[in-house]
């Protein structure tokens, strides 16, 4: 999964995400193509996800949403979802704004999302399965019928659905909590899938995937994306790893301790600091705040990072990169 953000101090998160994963041959015009064009990934609900599980996302989706307020603005509101739906249908594709608010009851808001009725139904839409998002002009979402955009797919029950999730995301984090708390976005615990584990000096009980076991390990530098799944879990960074990490651009700049949006360091085995760095397009340079070591760095980790560094600016198109 790549989580989309509309920050973009560096770059957008799923750009960054795939950039520190994938290397410099990643072109944020990749994802564009396999959103819009290949439709081999498909967004749901402000995350990237490949289109072979699609159907674990549509289980369950008329039942949504499954929150009381939601059902009854929905229910009141149903000729405004039918309006919409007959307008994508013969107009076909539109933007929100390109759709006229026809709601008879407004969503209850306390500010952030008054007069959003629209976006808001469209967004109900998508999680039902009935409308998806076939494209994006900047950051502004295109929509269209969901049968225009999706493939036929099998969809499996919620229970499956749920089953196969909690693998896909073990899979993906090697090691997670069998139950924890609740998470927005995506969840971080996995229930059943793969088998238990201890992990020592660590207390309770952990799920790993037995497939990632006993492989040979590739050790490398890079600087992650805060929205990376590797330290999203910021409780898991730190039992696991000893890594703290808030992300502070929410914070007001006199009481931020790594900087607006700090980018994690990996290296080899470890997350052993932060980097606080800005993209300035305008002056085609990669200012380098700070460089924060969570322990001492040797002089080859300092040379890995900045060679990460490099190659960031040039993935970037940055001629320079600057520091104090």
């Amino acid at each position: 999964m790549l989580q989309i953000d509309p920050t973009s101090a560096i770059a957008p998160s799923a750009d960054l995400v795939a950039w520190s994963r994938l290397g410099s041959s990643y072109r944020p015009a990749d994802l564009k193509q396999a959103l819009e064009q290949d439709r081999t990934l498909f967004e749901f609900d402000a995350v990237v996800r490949p289109m072979r599980d699609l159907g674990l996302y549509l289980a369950g989706a008329s039942e949504r949403p499954r929150h009381q307020q939601g059902r009854d603005w929905l229910r009141d509101n149903d000729p405004f979802r039918r309006d919409i739906l007959d307008r994508l249908r013969s107009s076909g594709p539109l933007t929100s704004r390109d759709i006229p608010d026809t709601s008879a009851v407004p969503w209850p808001s306390t500010g952030w999302t008054n007069n959003r009725n629209v976006t808001l139904m469209l967004e109900l839409l998508v999680v039902r399965g009935e409308v998806a998002i076939t494209s994006r002009v900047g950051r502004e979402r295109v929509w269209d019928l969901a049968e225009r955009v999706y493939p036929t797919v099998t969809v499996p029950s919620i229970e499956e659905a749920a089953r196969m999730r909690n693998e896909r995301r073990l899979a993906s984090l090697g090691i997670a909590r069998r139950k924890t708390r609740a998470m927005p976005v995506e969840p971080v615990d996995v229930g059943d899938a793969g088998e238990t584990a201890v992990v020592e000096g660590v207390k309770g009980e952990w799920r790993v995937d037995p497939a990632v076991l006993g492989h040979a390990f590739e050790a490398r530098t890079a600087l992650l994306s805060p929205f990376d799944r590797l330290m999203h879990d910021r409780i898991r960074a730190m039992e696991l790893f000893d890594f703290e990490y808030i992300l502070e651009m929410y914070k007001p700049a006199a009481n931020r301790r790594w900087g607006y949006y700090a980018l994690p360091i990996l290296h080899e085995d470890r997350l052993v600091g932060k980097v606080d760095a800005v993209a300035d397009r305008k002056a085609s340079a990669l200012r380098v705040n700070g460089i924060h070591e969570d322990v001492r760095f040797s002089p080859a980790m300092q040379g890995a990072v900045q060679t990460e560094l490099e190659s960031l600016a040039s993935w970037l198109g940055l001629e320079a990169i600057e520091s104090p």
